[in-house]
Formats: C-alpha cells, structure tokens, sequence
C-alpha cells in the first residue's frame, strides 16, 4: 500500500504520523542541534569521502526534492571512518529548502535555520543493497552539509565541490527525514556550511512538487522541523 505525503498543509510533517507511527519514534530526525549542550569525543575519527562524479548516473525531480542518483555496485564513491565502522556507499544525494532564506534546512544550530541542506545518502555495505540496509538500525550514514547564501556555483555534480574545507562533525542516531522515516539512520552533520548562489537557490524554488492528483505548485518549504531529542547523545569530532 503505498501512502502519499508532502509538505502541504494537508499531507505536511505533521500528519505523517497517520500513516507512518514510527514518525512519534525514539531516534527522529532532524534535531535541533546545541553545540553547548554535545559531547567531545576523541575516539571519533576523520570522515573519508572518496566520491566519484563519473558514478553520477541521474538527476531527477522525485516530486519531493531535486536529487541526484550514484551508481552503487561498486566501491568507487563511499563513506568510510567517522562515527562508523566499514564502508558506505553512496546511493544519492538530494537538497531541502525554504521559500526564503531564513528557512530551508532541517536540522539547526541553536534553532537557527539555513537557507538549504544538502544530505548525502549512504548505505552499509555489510548488507546486500540498500533496500536491506534502510530497515537495520546501522544502516545507513547520511552527511548533512548547510547550504547559506554566497556565490558558489556547483560543477558537475562533483560532490567534493559541495563539501566543505573543514569535515568537523556533529554525529548521532537518527532516522530517515521523509517518509517511511526508518530509524536506521547514523547522522554525521558537518559544522561547516558551503555557500551557494542566490541564482542557484531560485532555480530549487522554481521546481515543481507533483503530488498524486494535486495541481502542481512551486517545490520551496520541503522540510521536515526538528524532532524531540528523546535522551539522545549529540557528540562532535572537534574540541
């Protein structure tokens, strides 16, 4: 049965929880993130991002977000280090973001908001495909990078053009941000933003949502807020 959902007034974040219960889970995402109130720890290591641009393989409008499809048989574009052990491949990478440039990325920084978040999705590759690893709870690592206004146009879909000079982190267990919001997700949210055009920012507000039998409407707003934090642990990789 598959359950339509968006970010409208009536399929938005806030009925999600009818169809998808797990929406009310222990471990949602986005949260808003408190430097003050993380934790240092050493023991984390450095992320390795090994991407490939050559591995692009589709870029398409998925009626929710602009994203961006890899080729994943192979280990040419993967996450390895950081918060988690083995190698991730990456599977896609997509964009959320507001109709205005006080709004737009899903987690925030002392409740502050980026215009745009860019989320690179990775799956675990002890598992057989990517389908198999969303439903375990270390299955996938996906980088969440902040978007702010600046001049910086994106070339080629080369993902080392959207990261930025510092991979300082922020990490904990979280879950997928749209719909089934599986709790199989190990957030690792860069501290440094990348900054992107206003001429780029207008060409994500000029796409187009295309939910099931609704008129077709400007795609701005297509985020999911911050969820209660439920006792989690935040920790970071900087002092």
């Amino acid at each position: 049965m598959s359950h339509t959902w968006g970010y409208g007034p009536h399929d938005g974040p806030s009925t999600w929880i009818e169809s998808f219960p797990i929406a009310d889970g222990l471990r949602q995402s986005p949260i808003n993130i408190i430097p003050g109130q993380t934790s240092y720890d050493p023991s984390l290591k450095p992320l390795k991002l090994k991407y490939d641009p050559s591995n692009a393989m589709d870029i398409l409008n998925n009626g929710h977000s602009f994203q961006v499809g890899f080729l994943d048989e192979a280990d040419s574009s993967t996450l390895s280090g950081g918060p988690v052990s083995g190698t991730y491949r990456l599977k896609q990478f997509h964009f959320h973001w507001g109709a205005r440039d006080d709004r737009g990325s899903e987690h925030t920084i002392n409740g502050i908001k980026f215009p745009a978040e860019l989320h690179l999705v990775h799956w675990n590759t002890k598992y057989p495909n990517f389908g198999e690893a969303a439903s375990k709870p270390d299955g996938l690592a996906v980088v969440g990078v902040f978007l702010k206004g600046k001049q910086t146009p994106f070339a080629n879909f080369d993902c080392k053009t959207v990261l930025p000079a510092s991979l300082d982190y922020w990490t904990y267990d979280g879950s997928l941000t749209t719909p089934p919001l599986l709790e199989s997700v190990t957030w690792i949210v860069l501290k440094e933003p990348i900054s992107v055009s206003p001429a780029q920012m207008t060409k994500f507000r000029s796409l187009m949502f295309s939910g099931e039998g609704e008129a077709p409407c400007c795609m701005q707003d297509n985020f999911r807020p911050p969820q209660a934090l439920k006792g989690r642990t935040v920790r970071r990789s900087f002092k």
